[in-house]
């Protein structure tokens, strides 16, 4: 699966889920589009990795440093505001071949 659709379906999967106190990592944090990518520059050193479009019209973006390891995913709405779904760290850039599915495999 190309990693921008693993980001997609990722962040799909995240969007469904509520931050609670015990869960330091999944969260929603949202302001202007302009304002999170400057502060995860900033900040963090991230820029965008990968982008794709997300249910509703949403665009999903994976926002990283290889220098720091961190990583961060955003969704932005069609209104312009952009949420941080999720933050990590150990950034690392694969580049992965598709392999033929074998129908032993299945």
């Amino acid at each position: 699966m190309p990693l921008a659709l693993r980001i997609t379906v990722l962040a799909n999967l995240l969007a469904g889920l509520t931050a609670d106190a015990s869960s330091a990592q999944v969260f929603r944090h949202c302001a202007a589009r302009d304002t999170v990518v400057g502060r995860l520059a900033e900040k963090y050193g991230e820029s965008r990795q990968t982008i794709g479009l997300g249910t509703g019209n949403q665009v999903v973006e994976l926002y990283a440093s290889a220098e720091t390891g961190t990583w961060t995913i955003t969704v932005t709405k069609p209104s312009g505001e952009t949420c941080l779904m999720a933050t990590g760290q150990a950034y690392e850039p694969v580049a992965e071949k598709l392999r033929a599915v074998n129908e032993n495999d299945a």
